[in-house]
């Protein structure tokens, strides 16, 4: 069953360590079976206001065991060093629904 991660970030402090992290978490994304659906802005603001100014990022891994993997591996936890001080992050996984 497909698992999901979902992160919403509120960037206080762009920087080219955000820039290097940004990159290389794609990387292994890819590398851990990951897919992003939502990288961005939302294009549009329908109610309220908490998403304003927020990066989403949701991405889709194979099972909640691989995402997992990505997330505790050592190359992520690496990577997450270069984007301390640039924003706040909140970040949860989501098992996906059966499919029928």
């Amino acid at each position: 069953m497909s698992a999901y991660m979902i992160a919403l970030c509120e960037i206080t402090n762009p920087n080219e360590g955000l820039k290097r992290y940004s990159q290389r978490s794609g990387e292994l994304t890819a590398e851990y079976g990951g897919t992003y659906k939502i990288r961005g802005m939302a294009g549009e603001h329908i109610e309220g206001d908490f998403l304003k100014g927020r990066l989403v990022i949701m991405s889709e891994f194979p099972s909640m065991e691989r995402l997992m993997e990505f997330y505790n591996s050592a190359e992520y936890q690496a990577a997450k060093k270069d984007r301390e001080g640039t924003g706040n992050y909140e970040i949860a996984f989501f098992e996906g629904l059966p499919s029928d």
